[in-house]
């Protein structure tokens, strides 16, 4: 249907300008009931997007700051592959401090989600062990070393537990004030283990040695799948170790 679906928010509901970073949606701010707003239009599935707007959800009622997915005029969370959430202020971290605030945030969000159940359509880390595609990965187009290499990552976290990740922890997708942390872009997350969140800078997650290692290479090697085969990917892939 297109951006016409912006219509069930309301007739006075406008596009405003498009927001950078949108790469499978297209990301737009937005006026809706005369407040600015995040619209974001892609081919998610309904069930897709209803895990996604009631996992926002659940995160403002235990109190994270994240965007809220604003109903339709009807009472519904998304519609025709739109989803229109709440605008969030703030600034990327920038020093080793704002980094360990991150962090912390990262492990609240982890234990509120311990039981989680997985995105529809996508599959863990650990999971791709078997398996060769899932949602945005598809290993058959890389080449088989480098699918050996993120597997040979992914390997490590065998056995770890589980919980939502939010799975694309670029400074974009950070929101900071004075007094909170905001998590954007929820477009990535899904169930998976927790260390593909923690390869932060500054090593602000606190890891030992071990654990970091282990942490950097399955991030590496998730962002060089999800991502293939553009420059960033294989630049990822080229800090996964040769097996």
């Amino acid at each position: 249907m297109g951006w016409e679906v912006l219509r069930r928010w309301g007739e006075d509901a406008v596009r405003v300008e498009r927001l950078a970073g949108g790469v499978a949606n297209d990301v737009w701010s937005l006026r809706v009931n005369g407040r600015l707003a995040v619209g974001r239009l892609g081919v998610r599935s309904d069930a897709d997007l209803a895990w996604e707007t009631e996992l926002l959800q659940y995160l403002d009622r235990e109190g994270l700051t994240v965007p809220v997915p604003i109903p339709t005029t009807d009472g519904r969370l998304f519609a025709d592959g739109l989803v229109v959430m709440t605008y969030v202020e703030g600034g990327p971290p920038e020093t080793e401090a704002d980094w360990r605030c991150v962090a912390d945030v990262l492990r609240r969000l982890h234990r509120l989600t311990a039981n989680w159940p997985q995105r529809p359509g996508w599959r863990s880390s650990t999971e791709l062990l078997h398996a060769d595609t899932g949602t945005r990965i598809k290993l058959g187009a890389m080449p088989p070393e480098g699918v050996a290499r993120c597997r040979a990552a992914w390997g490590r976290l065998i056995g770890r537990p589980t919980c939502v990740i939010h799975g694309d922890l670029n400074p974009r997708n950070i929101r900071m004030t004075a007094d909170r942390v905001a998590l954007i872009d929820w477009d990535e997350s899904h169930v998976d283990v927790p260390d593909l969140d923690l390869a932060l800078p500054h090593n602000a997650a606190g890891l030992d040695s071990v654990a970091l290692d282990i942490a950097a290479q399955a991030s590496a090697a998730w962002q060089a799948a999800v991502c293939w085969d553009d420059e960033y990917s294989i630049r990822r892939l080229a800090e996964v170790r040769a097996v």
